[in-house]
């Protein structure tokens, strides 16, 4: 089976690309290697990839490739590639979510809607729920994102529902829950957080540190993606959660066990955009997908933190 993943340099693009190579699956990968953060570190991420001779890499933006040329011989897209990033999606960076996700991904389904695919498996996010109006946040809970990185999640899940009812595209959206482990983005907290450890820096958090999350292991959001190859029905929405829901401020003492080192902790504003809770219902994923997420925060820190101790020289 030969298969296209966009955002294949990225944290989750990448590690799922090397779970496909590593099951046998011909892999197209697309990836613009943007300035979002470095490309020392994502040419890092796709290093092994590129000596595989299953790996074919494509370095261009969604919107500047032939899609319609590449979906001929290709049995499934799993769409990765998005601009991420809740707190730098306000402002004039704003048009850059826009075209890389909202419109990327409507290129997409336009170039493959007559093509009979076996699955269109796109990446969403929690984010859709913004202040959700319950938790855990199900499926049918009222979406209504309070950010525009959340607004244009949404905006794809919907334009993938609108292609699917309208030209038969099989598809499975799935919503990751803040997602942790090696490779994680260097934007994102628990990098910071470790790489702050690491180096005896402080470490700044957003708020008082009593917000959650519902993290969710990288190799879980693969399993994920994984299980979704083999879903029967047409169309469907996931919840993908980890089930480690867990204060900022517990998740520090952790950090500091597993560092052995005391944080120097700098509370400030909270930022525009974030939510005080996330918590996945996952039972329709359990049901369906039979997925069952298995790796605990501990563990996956460990993991990630040894990551980047011995990768140190990408973060300098």
């Amino acid at each position: 089976m030969k298969v296209i993943v966009t955002g294949c340099a990225g944290f989750i693009g990448s590690t799922l690309s090397e779970r496909l190579v590593n099951e046998g699956f011909n892999v197209v990968g697309i990836d613009s290697l943007n300035n979002a953060y470095s490309k020392k570190i994502k040419m890092n991420n796709i290093k092994n990839l590129l000596l595989n001779k299953n790996f074919e890499f494509i370095n261009k933006n969604i919107l500047d490739t032939n899609i319609k040329e590449l979906i001929q011989d290709t049995d499934t897209v799993f769409h990765q590639a998005a601009t991420a990033g809740v707190r730098s999606s306000w402002g004039s960076n704003f048009s850059e979510y826009v075209n890389n996700n909202i419109i990327a991904t409507q290129y997409l389904l336009e170039n493959i809607k007559l093509k009979k695919i076996h699955k269109f498996i796109f990446a969403s996010s929690s984010s859709v729920y913004g202040d959700s109006a319950e938790y855990p946040s199900r499926i049918t809970t009222l979406t209504r994102p309070v950010s525009p990185y959340g607004v244009t999640k949404l905006s794809s899940e919907n334009l993938v529902y609108a292609y699917s009812r309208n030209y038969d595209i099989p598809f499975v959206s799935l919503r990751y829950f803040t997602v942790y482990g090696p490779r994680q983005r260097p934007d994102m907290g628990f990098h910071k957080f470790l790489l702050s450890a690491l180096n005896n820096k402080s470490i700044k958090i957003y708020g008082d540190g009593n917000q959650t999350r519902d993290f969710t292991y990288i190799d879980d959001i693969v399993e994920a993606n994984m299980l979704s190859l083999n879903l029967e029905n047409r169309g469907s929405v996931y919840n993908i959660g980890g089930g480690n829901i867990i204060t900022i401020n517990d998740t520090l003492k952790l950090i500091e066990q597993i560092t052995s080192k005391k944080l120097d902790i700098v509370f400030t504003n909270k930022h525009i955009g974030d939510v005080l809770k996330t918590q996945a219902d996952i039972k329709e994923a359990t049901n369906d997908l039979n997925y069952k997420p298995v790796f605990g925060l501990k563990s996956g820190l460990e993991k990630q933190y040894s990551y980047i101790c011995e990768n140190i020289s990408l973060y300098s």
